[in-house]
């Protein structure tokens, strides 16, 4: 078997110590994680970790909002094969409950959404993706006849990081129960324009 390039070597490095990164963050916090503790848990010298980033916040910064990235990617598809929008949000809150709040997926965003309060550069990443996961349920939203669909989505997407944060501290909030109640917002554009036709109509008369 071939001996790995210096490149692929690299590249095994630099992946190893963004994996490093997402765990500590979730284990220790944002602001605990330092030089040594990467290094010593990737397995790696200090000098290492320096050679591929430019400071530890910039290490953190890529980790974090790859992690975020792949999940966010995800996570639309599995209520994109719904056959109507309820089924598709039951789908998505539903999955919530494979997370308490304090597993390490939700400790990352978490981390990551209060290390943004103080770093703007983070903050902006950050936007794009929820930009990005806004456009795609948006979309699809749309595509099933829901009033607003832009506003909707942003609705949904903040509920979804509520769910979590809270979960933490109320182990019984359930995305399965709350997915009913949210569903009042997905009226169908074509029902929310018939009643505002009809509050009209009450108004004239």
């Amino acid at each position: 078997m071939a001996r790995p390039t210096t490149a692929e070597r690299g590249r095994e490095v630099r992946r190893k110590l963004l994996d490093t990164a997402c765990e500590l963050i979730a284990e220790h916090g944002w602001t605990a994680v330092s030089t040594r503790m990467l290094a010593d848990r990737a397995g790696v010298t200090p000098g290492l970790v320096h050679y591929h980033f430019s400071s530890v916040q910039a290490l953190l910064r890529e980790a974090a909002t790859g992690a975020m990235r792949d999940y966010l990617a995800r996570a639309p598809e599995e209520f994109e094969r719904a056959a109507t929008a309820q089924r598709g949000l039951d789908t998505l809150f539903g999955d919530l409950d494979r997370h308490t709040g304090l597993d390490p997926l939700s400790l990352l965003f978490t981390e990551t959404y209060l290390a943004s309060t103080r770093d703007g550069a983070l903050r902006r990443e950050i936007a794009v993706l929820l930009e990005e996961f806004r456009g795609r349920v948006g979309a699809w939203l749309d595509g099933h006849g829901v009033a607003e669909p832009d506003t909707t989505a942003a609705v949904l997407a903040a509920a979804v990081d509520g769910v979590l944060l809270h979960r933490a501290l109320d182990p019984g909030l359930r995305g399965s129960d709350i997915a009913p109640v949210l569903g009042r917002i997905l009226a169908p554009a074509r029902v929310a324009a018939t009643a505002e036709e009809t509050d009209r109509a009450g108004d004239r008369e």
